[in-house]
């Protein structure tokens, strides 16, 4: 308590507000603010109750795996502070969260085992604790992990078994949990996990071709779009079960989130536009475009030829289920450059669009950098964002799942080097006052969440970045507000805020 109190002072002292030109009441009064989080980075407790390993959990165990030698056992132990973390949460005057389940808490075997009654337990305490503040759970059923027995038995999402397994975990959730819960996510950036997993190989499990190295197997050349079509159409399935069995009694949506950059050509011609275009397809069309029109978008297809799977009648069947939103994580813009028609290196890690992605260009960064590489704060992004979105897919509801700023960390620098977020406070400022331009523009979104409540562990770079709201002492767990935690909670109570400068 002693240093919150230091900080809410701080607080007073460095920042004062100036002119009003965001406040609460520019959005609706339904509008969701939340922060989100993901099973895997918070929860810890990783073999407690009868969980089983997942994906993470062994990859993380591998040595080189993670920056800074780190892994989730742990994490920010939110299974034992759960009610804590609500209380963060209701402080803060949140009306949403959004948080994943763990597959291998809710199935340790998959379908192959019995439903863990542990793991049922722990979510039903979460999502009744959430209601009792008046905070409304938003559900990802998979953010990037799988309990690790099924990529042992069949390739996890290298095979059409995938389809039958994750129909049933949802079925599972969508039962012992959709009473209480009203939004649920299908897939959290399912565009990063196919080419982390199977095209470059630093996600789990760790496929990838020549010329890249240090996987012991993989096509870099095939398995992302396969594993991708297995994706869509588990999507297809789970959507399928919740429409014809739950939805119409519970009365909730179903959606995807995608992970989206806004791209910007990098020189104003017609090959550089075209690039542009090329990349945000091969980002968000490729799985959009197939279950909201019922195939891939021709960019890819023009590309791609055999490569690329095609959708049985029974596929195009299922796919009528379509979504009832899109969820968009959006942090970044960059510059997108073709290489197709001009000769330059395009980047291993956007596949086969022939597009090279950067920041710069003659030697200026398009916006300011933040400790994350390839993220940098250029707030117009996420208006042109939403406008693509609301074009492309005839103004289909979204929400921002995630936005947010990461500081870099090390166990050398001292908390309150972290608690004095100013940055973090300008581009939240600046990212949702852009947000709130492109409402004004009629596009139909409906939420926004910060990444993150908490600093957690963020996957490749583990403990290395800071996200949070709240700043973790990853010795003791406690968890201290930032000065971006205050300033939300200003936001949310309806004063009127903008930039913050030091007085």
């Amino acid at each position: 308590m002693k240093k919150a109190v230091l900080v809410s002072v701080g607080f007073l002292q460095l920042i004062s507000f100036i002119s009003c030109a965001l406040d609460r009441s520019q959005f609706p009064p339904s509008f969701l603010f939340g922060t989100a989080t993901s099973s895997y980075q918070i929860e810890g407790a990783y073999l407690v109750d009868n969980k089983s390993l997942n994906n993470w959990d062994v990859f993380t165990h591998l040595a080189g795996k993670i920056k800074d030698g780190s892994n989730g056992d742990v994490a920010d132990d939110h299974y034992h502070r759960y009610m804590e973390d609500v209380e963060l949460m209701h402080s803060l005057g949140l009306n949403s969260y959004r948080f994943s389940i763990s597959w291998s808490r809710i199935l340790p075997r998959g379908r192959f085992g019995d439903v863990n009654s542990l793991g049922i337990e722990f979510y039903n305490k979460l999502i009744d604790t959430l209601l009792l503040k008046e905070i409304q759970p938003f559900v990802t059923l998979n953010h990037y992990d799988i309990p690790q027995e099924l990529e042992d038995r069949y390739g996890s999402w290298l095979s059409p078994q995938i389809q039958q397994d994750y129909g049933y975990f949802a079925e599972v959730c969508f039962k012992a949990f959709g009473d209480r819960v009203k939004h649920w996510t299908t897939f959290n950036e399912p565009n990063v996990l196919v080419k982390k997993g199977y095209l470059i190989g630093t996600y789990p499990p760790s496929h990838c071709s020549y010329p890249l190295e240090g996987c012991r197997s993989g096509d870099s050349a095939i398995e992302p779009y396969l594993a991708a079509h297995n994706i869509i159409l588990s999507h297809a399935t789970a959507t399928s079960i919740y429409r014809e069995r739950y939805q119409v009694n519970q009365s909730g949506m179903i959606g995807m989130v995608m992970n989206s950059a806004w791209y910007v050509p990098f020189r104003n011609i017609p090959t550089d536009r075209s690039a542009a275009q090329r990349v945000l397809a091969f980002d968000n069309g490729w799985f959009l475009d197939p279950i909201i029109y019922g195939d891939y978008p021709p960019e890819m297809r023009q590309i791609l030829g055999p490569r690329l799977p095609i959708f049985s009648l029974d596929d195009k069947e299922k796919l009528k289920s379509k979504l009832d939103f899109i969820g968009i994580n959006h942090y970044t813009t960059l510059y997108a450059r073709d290489c197709m028609f001009s000769h330059c290196t395009f980047n291993i890690s956007q596949g086969d669009t022939f597009v090279q992605t950067t920041g710069e260009r003659d030697g200026v960064l398009i916006g300011d950098p933040t400790a994350m590489p390839d993220f940098y704060v250029v707030p117009y992004g996420i208006e042109k964002m939403i406008m693509y979105f609301k074009e492309r897919y005839n103004n289909t509801p979204m929400f921002i799942t995630e936005n947010g700023y990461a500081q870099a960390s090390n166990k050398d620098v001292p908390m309150k080097d972290f608690l004095n977020d100013t940055e973090r406070i300008e581009y939240l400022n600046g990212y949702l006052a852009s947000l709130s331009t492109a409402m004004r523009r009629h596009a139909d979104v409906r939420g926004y969440f910060i990444w993150s409540l908490l600093d957690n562990f963020e996957w490749l770079y583990g403990y290395s970045l800071r996200f949070g709201l709240y700043y973790v002492d990853y010795n003791t767990l406690e968890r201290t507000p930032k000065l971006s935690a205050f300033w939300y909670k200003q936001f949310l109570n309806g004063e009127k805020v903008q930039k913050q400068k030091a007085s």
